[in-house]
């Protein structure tokens, strides 16, 4: 059964202030239809416009993510776009009464327990995936931050942070898929050194930070006359027993920091505005990092999406003949009518399904559609060609079926259709071992979905 996509079940709201805007604000989820994706609507201004959380739209990132669109701002939106994502969602307005969502204890926690307690339901449309193909990275080498997005079945971080500090030390932490998220995640707090946050008070760009909402690092011991300086500045006693936190706070986790950075890629990484499958790994990542990483997905996705759009007029980089010299199969058993697009990882063929093909015939005559077998062979064919294409000798070898797993069929296909097939590895060609994921569309549409595995086996 196809996955659904998913919103809320009715309305929710949370208040509270805004970390660095130091304004409160009312913040509403509400349920929205199908391919909706997240926006923020500011219910402040005139004519309440809407914010959509895209990575284009970005246009800070100092200390969170802030987007603008035709002028209307909404801060820090990491944290409830972490909520939103870590709670399996797919389709939510966020009213929002100011410019900043309340920072709350600066976690995504008390987000999801709101959302918890209206509840969800899925939608009647399914869930459309972007599988990462080939590896997306991001470096910035003076800074040591390298980040990259590997193809993955599934959805999985791995983030490893190191600061120099002899409180923290190098650290790391691993989200295996977001079923993990509200249990290893969720409650992890922003946090920030000490120096830093002096700079940051004095220059008044915090305006709504406090003990209750951030983890503040000490890395070295105070004196008397720094703590009650301190004391003065957050108009509050302050106390440090020893290197570590301000006021002695304790971690949630051993690795609350490095949990927390991962918090903040789960959020950034939602501006692509699309669900992804792939395994993100980072060390050092930033705001500013993380959203160039999601814009470069995005270009990604944008690219093999325009392609499958475009690929039934879209000259033949293989042809028929070219691919029939390297597979077996002939008429009427020839399901590929040409490739248009041929890379390492990836490979997008395209059949023109006519009347006058056999198989309608008997299936059925009087209301023919194309027999999702057939299609299954197309996508095997299809994945045929970019598996042989990468040896040496592709007419040395047969191409054996060993297994299809997952196999969906979504959607009638009639004569008069052109079928999209596209072929991705999940994994690199070893010992002739092939597996891939594998879809076809009509018109755009997915129409089968399906992961196969074959056998490169040499003739002689």
């Amino acid at each position: 059964m196809a996955e659904k996509q998913k919103t809320l079940a009715g309305e929710i709201s949370v208040k509270g202030i805004g970390l660095h805007t130091g304004v409160v604000s009312t913040l509403t989820f509400c349920p929205a239809g199908p391919n909706h994706w997240f926006k923020f609507q500011r219910t402040d201004l005139e004519h309440q416009p809407i914010v959509d959380a895209d990575c284009d739209l970005v246009v800070d990132t100092s200390r969170g993510t802030t987007i603008e669109k035709n002028g209307v701002r909404v801060y820090t939106v990491e944290h409830v776009l972490a909520a939103l994502v870590g709670m399996d969602l797919d389709n939510v307005l966020i009213k929002i009464d100011g410019p900043e969502p309340p920072i709350m204890d600066g976690s995504s926690i008390e987000f999801i327990n709101a959302i918890e307690n209206v509840g969800i339901v899925e939608q009647d449309a399914d869930r459309e995936y972007f599988s990462i193909e080939e590896e997306v990275l991001h470096c910035e080498q003076e800074r040591g931050v390298e980040l990259g997005v590997l193809p993955q079945k599934g959805y999985k971080f791995t983030v490893m942070v190191d600061y120099n500090s002899p409180v923290l030390g190098p650290q790391h932490a691993t989200l295996s898929g977001l079923s993990e998220f509200k249990k290893e995640v969720a409650n992890c707090r922003t946090f920030c050194f000490l120096h830093e946050l002096e700079f940051l008070v004095k220059n008044n760009l915090i305006k709504g930070g406090s003990l209750d909402n951030a983890v503040v690092i000490v890395d070295r011991v105070l004196d008397a006359q720094e703590l009650s300086n301190l004391s003065k500045l957050f108009n509050k006693n302050i106390e440090v027993k020893k290197e570590g936190t301000l006021n002695n706070i304790e971690l949630r986790q051993v690795n609350e920091p490095a949990r927390h950075k991962l918090l903040d890629m789960v959020g950034d990484l939602a501006l692509i505005g699309k669900r992804i499958k792939g395994h993100v790994i980072a060390q050092r990542p930033g705001h500013a990092a993380n959203v160039a990483l999601a814009r470069k997905i995005k270009k990604s996705m944008e690219r093999v999406d325009n392609i499958l759009e475009r690929a039934p007029g879209m000259p033949a980089v293989v042809d028929a003949a070219k691919i029939y010299s390297m597979l077996p199969h002939r008429y009427p058993f020839q399901m590929v009518d040409k490739i248009v697009f041929l890379e390492e990882n990836t490979v997008i063929g395209v059949k023109n399904i006519s009347m006058n093909e056999p198989q309608f015939q008997g299936h059925f005559p009087n209301n023919p559609v194309f027999p999702g077998v057939f299609q299954v062979e197309g996508l095997a064919q299809t994945g045929g060609v970019l598996a042989l294409m990468a040896q040496e000798d592709p007419s040395n070898y047969w191409t054996y079926f060993l297994g299809v797993e997952s196999c969906k069929f979504k959607k009638m296909v009639v004569p008069g259709d052109q079928l999209v097939y596209k072929c991705t590895l999940l994994a690199p060609i070893k010992r002739g071992y092939v597996k891939m994921e594998c879809n076809a569309y009509v018109n755009g549409v997915l129409a089968t979905e399906s992961i196969m595995s074959a056998m490169l086996v040499k003739k002689n």
